[in-house]
């Protein structure tokens, strides 16, 4: 039986909450708990409980974050057709955008936007 701890008010985290989740979903809350920072279970109450769920930059974060990239990356090179992208994976794709975004990691415009800007300038 796992041991009783404290949540952020002081109260005794004692009650069992369990679940049953497909193996593509389990690995998309695996990320993004890797991605929060957070324990999975903070992450799980907090999303459930609707509370916002902050990312604390740290090392920890960082790793999990360009794991989470090389992952997708190396599904990205396998994946010939556009249309094999899995909705888990389109997912994880959007949250690793939006926290790279707002770590300040993104500062420039990728190739293909820079060749939009310059057909659109091109009129």
């Amino acid at each position: 039986m796992s041991e009783r701890n404290l949540d952020r008010h002081g109260r005794w985290r004692n009650v069992a909450i369990s679940f049953r989740a497909s193996p593509e979903e389990a690995a998309l809350i695996d990320a993004k708990v890797a991605a929060s920072g957070l324990s999975k279970q903070s992450y799980i109450i907090d999303r459930l409980l609707g509370w916002e769920v902050k990312v604390v930059p740290s090392s920890r974060v960082q790793r999990a974050l360009s794991e989470q990239m090389n992952r997708v990356y190396r599904e990205l090179r396998r994946i010939r057709d556009g249309s094999d992208i899995s909705p888990e994976l389109e997912e994880v794709i959007a949250l690793l955008a939006c926290e790279f975004h707002a770590l300040g990691t993104i500062d420039k415009p990728s190739d293909v936007e820079h060749e939009d800007m310059l057909i659109k300038t091109l009129r």
